[in-house]
Formats: C-alpha cells, sequence, structure tokens
C-alpha cells in the first residue's frame, strides 16, 4: 500500500494502559465513523505496515482507545507514540453537492463566474490559515482562498469548479 493511495487518519499521541493500549487523535469531524477498523496503516520510516486492531472505541469524543494485535506491553505501545495513521482511500465516505476532500479535486478545471477559465487545480495549501486553492494559468500560479463564498459549484462529472471571486482578484496575478 502506497501513502497516495491513503488518506491520513491521525496520530498516535499517548499509551492508553500497561497493557499496549494507544490513544489515536483523529483527523475527522465524525470520529464515530471510525471506531469500529479492522486495521489501519501505520507509517513506520516511511513505509505503511497494516496493524490489526484486536479492540477499539471512541475515547473523550475526539480520541480513539485502540488496542492492536501483538502490542501487548508498554515496550510495544512506545514504539507506535507519534506514528501516523492511514487508511485506503476507499474507506473515505462518499462525499455529494459541493462537499469534496482536497485529494478529489487535484486537476479539476477552476472556472470563475466572471472571468471564465481560470487554470487547472494543481494543489490546495492548507498550511496558511485560510486554505488555497493553488491553480496553474499556463505556467502562472494563481491562489484562490477556499472560502464557502467563493465556491459556487463542484461539478465532479465534468471535472470542474465553479467559483465566484471578488472582481479583479485573478487579474492581479496577470499582470506583467
Amino acid at each position: 500500500m502506497k501513502k497516495e493511495d491513503c488518506f491520513y487518519l491521525g496520530k498516535i499521541v499517548k499509551k492508553y494502559s500497561f497493557k499496549g493500549e494507544l490513544l489515536a487523535k483523529l483527523d475527522t469531524d465524525e470520529p464515530d465513523l471510525y471506531d469500529n477498523l479492522d486495521a489501519v496503516f501505520i507509517d513506520l520510516r516511511g513505509n505503511l505496515v497494516p496493524f490489526f486492531i484486536e479492540a477499539s472505541q471512541l475515547h473523550k469524543s475526539d480520541l480513539l482507545r485502540l488496542k492492536f494485535e501483538d502490542v501487548d506491553t508498554e515496550a510495544d505501545a512506545d514504539a507506535l507514540i507519534k506514528t501516523e495513521l492511514y487508511l485506503p482511500l476507499d474507506l473515505l465516505p462518499k462525499l455529494d453537492g459541493d462537499k469534496f476532500y482536497f485529494h478529489e479535486v487535484i486537476g479539476f478545471t477552476v472556472k470563475d463566474k466572471n472571468f471564465g477559465d481560470v487554470g487547472i487545480l494543481k494543489d490546495i495549501n492548507d498550511s496558511t490559515a485560510q486554505a488555497l486553492f493553488e491553480i496553474d494559468r499556463d505556467g502562472v500560479e494563481i491562489l484562490i482562498p477556499m472560502n464557502d463564498e467563493f465556491i459556487g459549484k463542484v461539478d465532479r462529472k465534468h471535472k470542474t469548479i465553479e467559483v465566484n471571486t471578488p472582481e479583479g482578484l485573478i487579474d492581479l496575478y496577470l499582470e506583467d
């Protein structure tokens, strides 16, 4: 299993018991979707390794308490602290309408209501205070804030995202 075929589920943050149980902080708005998993992939030094789950339950709403097969001691559990958890993309709940996962819209054409075709969405930068669409327009990078007020329609069938940006925003990137 490769990382690009998976999505980031969360990170193991601490031990829960002396029997090898761990607590994972999940990166999701709906942690209860993931409390009945059979297995997860754990990133160990750049390799995704499958770990089978003996038992799991939600703990204090946003943490998942995990008991992995063959992780039976504090030392076993210590080795997994701060590792990242991944699941195959096909386990993501399907979104519809104008909700989307970042990975699924890469490569979509971005069209602005006033400007027209802006370009191809090459990435989403979510390391800033406001996530940004990074769009390639014939080698020129255009950044559009991922603001609910700007995003009009996500058309999965035609692989387009319609946006309605403030007048002049796109032109700022195109002036010589």
